[in-house]
């Protein structure tokens, strides 16, 4: 098939395939990125014998360093959890801001206990505290809860090493520190704008939510929850290692001495075992858990995420499949004659994406397949702002789609219409200014 206008049919009609599969028949996105794969390859022509080893050599390239990576991020998230360290963030932060000012607090909370922690996990684990404070202060569900809300959506979305923005640095082969450090300064004002700030401002009445009773947790004694310094300071610490990584290698020569031991300890795998270690010390046994429960908890993380590695194992076979087929090829020769900033056009393609089939992680994955063969006409464009143009863009116009846009709605007990002018709006507002934040960033390193 040599025509590009039937090149790109054929990845039109894979991504219909893809959407059509997951909304309508109702199959697992995982299996629905197999047959796209397979589709993809009956129609470009690959031999049979090469379809098959594509999409083998596809997951095996992506889960290789990633199963290893979520893997430990999971169990450091399962500590924070079991250890009471997410509850105690909150309760320190809205002590020192004030139950007034518990929103705000809330929106620090989420962006910080989100790092670390899947947004579902994180939802759950403090939407109690948000009946709770709601119950104290007499504010709205929505005043408190949103600015959450979003800022776990943001930090889910943009900053590693969760699953599909570490997944979309691998593809493209970004700077991993330098991820985290673009989507933490980017997504921070998104998390603002689109949480306290536009939660103060919705009108008062405007969205009701009957508080259930049987979801506002008891109150635990402050002395059972871990100190505030060490709980932030575990969270933060993969980060802080990946991060002083890169800081390092852009203030020294690469052939310094003592390079090779920075990359050691710097690697994502390394950063996180050692976080892992420190975790089981600060929010296990040094307060009273032995190593038996530490790995009962252990094995009880990992199921929660054998589901998203599959799904982030098969987008990495469809944009294998989409390279090895020259399908690829053929996308960027048209996408570069557009004459598109090159950001823009990976926030719009995400944000296509997550309107389409609902899930950030599917979102960003495919829309990395889509994106990684134009990147060859911008040599001079660091990889790691598409990165969090992609995830800023995942992130927008989630709607009935969307399995957290569910969770949200049943958790707080807010109507259709309520989630779309609240919940919905709320996430978008922070996915343009992501757009914005990383055009900026952008103009700033001379990137554009």
């Amino acid at each position: 098939m040599g025509s590009v206008t039937a090149m790109i049919s054929v990845l039109i009609l894979a991504i219909l395939l893809i959407v059509f599969l997951i909304l309508k028949v109702r199959i697992h996105a995982f299996v629905a990125l197999i047959i796209a794969c397979m589709f993809v390859g009956f129609s470009m022509g690959m031999p049979l014998a090469k379809i098959g080893t594509s999409i083998e050599a596809g997951m095996g390239g992506t889960l290789g360093f990633l199963a290893t990576v979520l893997g430990l991020g999971t169990i450091l998230g399962k500590m924070l959890e079991v250890s009471g360290g997410a509850e105690r963030l909150a309760r320190t932060l809205i002590d020192t801001l004030g139950k007034q000012r518990a929103h705000w607090a809330m929106m620090v909370v989420g962006f910080i206990a989100g790092i670390p922690v899947f947004f579902q996990v994180g939802f759950v684990l403090l939407i109690p505290l948000v009946f709770s404070i709601a119950l104290e202060t007499g504010m709205s569900v929505a005043m408190i809860g949103l600015p959450l809300v979003i800022a776990l959506q943001t930090v889910h979305s943009i900053v590693p090493p969760h699953p599909a923005a570490m997944a979309i640095s691998v593809l493209m082969g970004a700077d991993v520190g330098k991820v985290i450090m673009y989507g933490l300064l980017i997504g921070l004002p998104g998390a603002i704008i689109a949480g306290p700030i536009f939660a103060s401002y919705l009108p008062k009445g405007a969205i009701t939510s009957k508080l259930p009773a049987h979801l506002v947790k008891t109150e635990r004694l402050v002395g059972d929850l871990p100190s505030f310094g060490i709980t932030l300071f575990t969270v933060l610490l993969p980060l802080l290692i990946m991060v002083c990584k890169t800081i390092v290698e852009l203030n020294f020569p690469k052939d310094a001495a003592f390079m090779p031991i920075i990359n050691f300890l710097g690697n994502p795998i390394t950063a996180l075992l050692i976080s892992v270690f420190f975790a089981y010390w600060t929010l296990g046994l040094a307060r009273g858990l032995d190593m038996k429960q530490i790995l009962a908890y252990t094995d009880a993380c990992f199921g929660p995420v054998a589901g998203i590695l599959l799904i982030i194992g098969a987008g990495g076979a469809f944009n294998r499949v989409l390279i090895d087929s020259g399908l690829g090829v053929a996308l960027g020769k048209v996408l570069i004659g557009l004459d598109f900033n090159p950001i823009v056009m990976a926030w719009i393609v995400s944000l296509i994406m997550r309107a389409s089939v609902g899930s950030a992680t599917v979102a960003m994955i495919t829309s990395a397949g889509i994106i990684i063969p134009v990147l060859a006409s911008y040599p001079g464009l660091d990889p790691a702002l598409v990165c969090v143009a992609i995830g800023t863009g995942a992130m927008g116009l989630s709607h009935v789609n969307d399995s957290g846009f569910w969770i949200v709605k049943e958790y707080f007990g807010f109507s259709l219409p309520e989630m779309f002018k609240s919940y919905t709006v709320a996430i978008t507002l922070a996915s343009i200014i992501g757009l914005l934040g990383t055009l900026t960033m952008a103009k700033m390193l001379g990137q554009i």
